[in-house]
């Protein structure tokens, strides 16, 4: 992958430069290989650390709500600490928490090796976005974009080892020490740029313009939004949307938004707080739609004895194999062509996979890969040369308010498509467990008031389904005498007796361990452990409950499309506002005359060795 002169950064041989894409490739493959393992160990571990659903749901959280708050606040250091330095961290906190997850002993190990793997993460996407823009100044859509193939490569891999090898965990857990290690060594010997920002003496405090207030506002908006939802916060309001959280964090978003306009003195770019907003389209998209499609193919693809997944990791072959494929595509269409087109066959194969069957779904899953495949990687590229004077702030902003925005409000998109056709179906198809599984309150959001299911109701229905199987199971295997005996000892009959006791005896008030004999006492008061023919009846409603949500959700995933067209409108504005301004032309820093310092004089311009105002960045680690 030789690169002319040229392409690479002052100070920045194309060796050197090769060496830091590879390097960041990997820690980028780490990155996300290290969250798919978590993602598909997750079971496993409830069954070997007891774990409650609660607590999985802890867990996997506390591995992406760090990620995406330490993209956007490590973007105003990075800068400073430096490239390299800030990479050394993202290894120690991925060692660590990989040795964390290895050696677990419990719920806390677990926790806490989820929270450094977040950590890591988001320091990663902190660094390699703006050290690789800064090594290709006049490549950088193309080069962002081969470097994101590292991110479906890693889910590409860990997926294969899990599905298709069968490792067990610690296996799995422990294999993430490999590139770990491997990009660890490789950013000691590389060579990290100057950034470009830093180079062409723009000021911390310009940096910051480009943001401005406005995208200020939304960024510690939803970096709020997303403390207050971890920590368990009241908001202070209850629209649905756009709610506000808790009063000390409302306090919060409102003075750093009038310090950061009292301080820039800009309300921010307009067209970069337009792709800020896009943003959170292209997030619930491509992100948004991937947490959902396992769980919506599952049917489908049962017909074809196939697990869902596939269909997830199916389409990250594609966006890697795309991804490295994007240098013609790009002198082609141009990065916002690229974008246009992306966004219109995106919404194709949206519609096509919510209507898809059999080998179908694979055709739609195509179309639709090949549509998201350029997304984030490109507009990431756009910000980069549009808006290079906000340096790494205005390129990991746009990455973490993605990251925030699937949580906070891509969510609430999809879940509120899903709620409303789950409503309506299974009243439909089933009355009178429409009335004993869906809520009694109505609730409410910007799009209007829905109805949902009562998750303890239909985990209750799960759980003694589960306990009267895995009991029928055991009976076969041991005598009628020895069998309660042989429960007590029975790890995952354990896990699942505990699950059972959250969701059908457990009150709100109640947060008291309970030992194993009390929680199969109030289980059997409750008639958690239920015979034959109430078996069966459970099986029938399950049964009818599991096609109707199945049918639901691939119904709702019609109106997903309405996104990208969404932003294929915009991005066709923006495509017709160059060609009305002369076309679309990456801004070059250094090609620019340096800005007037206060005063009305023009600065001396400083040698590339020594950038003002900022430390030397451009040294071997």
């Amino acid at each position: 992958m030789a690169e002319p002169a040229e392409t690479t950064a002052q100070g920045l041989e194309p060796r050197e430069a090769r060496f830091l894409m590879i390097a960041c490739f990997i820690a980028l493959v780490t990155t996300s290989f290290a969250f798919i393992i978590r993602v598909l160990c997750m079971d496993a571990w409830q069954v070997y650390f007891g774990l409650s659903e609660t607590q999985k749901g802890e867990i996997f959280g506390a591995g992406m709500w760090p990620f995406g708050l330490t993209i956007v606040l490590f973007s105003l250091i990075v800068d400073k600490v430096g490239y390299g330095r800030s990479m050394i961290v993202a290894f120690l906190c991925h060692f660590v928490s990989a040795i964390l997850l290895l050696s677990a002993r419990g719920y806390w190990w677990l926790y806490a090796g989820s929270i450094l793997n977040g950590l890591a993460a988001g320091t990663v996407e902190a660094v390699i976005n703006p050290a690789i823009a800064s090594a290709y100044p006049k490549r950088k859509t193309t080069m962002l974009t081969i470097l994101h193939a590292g991110w479906p490569a890693g889910m590409v891999i860990g997926g294969a080892l899990i599905l298709l090898l069968g490792l067990t965990w610690k296996i799995s857990v422990g294999i993430i020490l490999i590139p770990v290690v491997l990009y660890g060594v490789m950013i000691l010997l590389a060579k990290f740029p100057v950034s470009e920002r830093v180079l062409a003496g723009v000021s911390y405090r310009d940096m910051l313009r480009e943001l401005g207030a406005i995208g200020c506002l939304l960024v510690v908006y939803l970096v709020c939004m997303e403390l207050n939802r971890v920590f368990v916060g009241e908001n202070l309001t209850h629209t649905g949307f756009i709610d506000l959280p808790s009063l000390p964090l409302t306090i919060v978003i409102a003075v750093v938004t009038l310090a950061f306009l009292a301080y820039t003195r800009s309300l921010g770019r307009p067209m970069y707080i337009l792709l800020l907003l896009v943003m959170l389209l292209v997030a619930t998209t491509e992100l948004g739609v991937d947490t959902w499609v396992t769980d919506l193919m599952k049917q489908p693809m049962a017909k074809l004895a196939l697990p869902g997944g596939l269909v997830l990791i199916y389409m990250q072959v594609i966006m890697m194999v795309l991804r490295f494929c994007i240098a013609p595509i790009e002198r082609a269409l141009k990065p916002l062509g690229v974008l246009f087109v992306c966004a219109c066959v995106a919404a194709v194969g949206l519609y096509a996979l919510s209507q898809a069957a059999g080998i179908v779904i694979f055709v739609a899953a195509t179309v639709y890969g090949a549509g998201k495949a350029f997304f984030w990687p490109v507009t990431l590229g756009v910000v980069s040369e549009r808006f290079p004077r906000g340096g790494a702030l205005t390129l990991n902003a746009m990455g973490g308010v993605g990251m925030l925005a699937v949580g906070i409000i891509g969510s609430q998109i999809l879940g509120f498509w899903q709620d409303n056709r789950i409503d309506h179906m299974l009243a439909k198809e089933n009355p009178a467990l429409h009335a004993q599984l869906m809520a009694k309150e109505e609730k409410r959001s910007v799009f209007g008031h829905y109805k949902a299911l009562d998750q303890t109701k239909v985990s209750a229905l799960r759980d003694k389904i589960t306990l009267y199987e895995y009991r029928q199971k055991k009976a076969k295997e041991v005598a009628a005498d020895k069998l309660e005996a042989q429960l007590a000892q029975d790890e995952m009959y354990q896990t699942f007796v505990r699950n059972a006791y959250d969701h059908i005896c457990r009150k709100p008030e109640d947060t008291a361990e309970k030992s194993f004999d009390e929680m199969v006492k109030a289980l059997k008061d409750a008639g958690a452990f239920v015979d034959e023919a109430t078996y069966k009846d459970l099986v029938e409603k399950r049964k009818t409950l599991e096609e109707v949500i199945g049918n639901a959700k691939q119904s709702a995933l019609t109106r997903v499309p309405i996104l990208p067209a969404i932003m294929a409108v915009v991005y066709l504005c923006l495509i017709l506002y160059f060609r009305a301004t002369g076309g679309y032309k990456a801004v070059e820093l250094l090609a620019e005359q340096k800005p007037e310092a206060p005063g009305g004089q023009a600065p001396e311009a400083p040698a590339p060795e020594q950038p003002p105002q900022e430390p030397q960045e451009g040294e071997s680690t």
